[in-house]
């Protein structure tokens, strides 16, 4: 299952400035794939990847740490009216989310997403959106 952690740092609970998800690793022994991280000195982003099995606990710990924590079902939206099966966010894809059906027509495997993003700015129709 796919988490999108946010943190800050600032304020009373400063997790930005702990090794939180080694800290998750070492309590739960849960492994944990970092797919994406965007951090700086005020703020982070990180996607992360676990067992569906160990999902709750791993959310459990990391919201008792001061961790947002967002279940990423489905990352990407497809808007099928807008959609014109052009290809464009398959050929930008690092992750290969998106393919064709025998129709041709555009499937999309949002479990493989790291929300790059590139596949929203490719769209030349705006069919795609990221999942909040």
């Amino acid at each position: 299952m796919k988490l999108l952690l946010t943190f800050s740092r600032r304020g009373q609970h400063d997790s930005g400035r702990e090794p939180v998800i080694a800290r998750v690793v070492k309590e739960t022994g849960v492994l944990i794939n970092v797919e994406k991280a965007n951090i700086d000195s005020m703020a982070g982003e990180v996607l992360i990847d676990v067992p569906d099995s160990d999902a709750d606990l791993v959310r459990q710990r990391l919201a008792e740490m001061g961790v947002a924590v967002r279940v990423m079902e489905n990352a990407i939206a497809l808007d099928e009216a807008e959609c014109v099966d052009c290809g464009a966010c398959i050929s930008v894809c690092p992750q290969e989310v998106f393919s064709f059906d025998e129709e041709w027509r555009l499937q999309v495997s949002g479990e493989r997403c790291v929300l790059c993003g590139k596949c929203i700015l490719a769209c030349p129709h705006s069919a795609l959106s990221q999942q909040g």
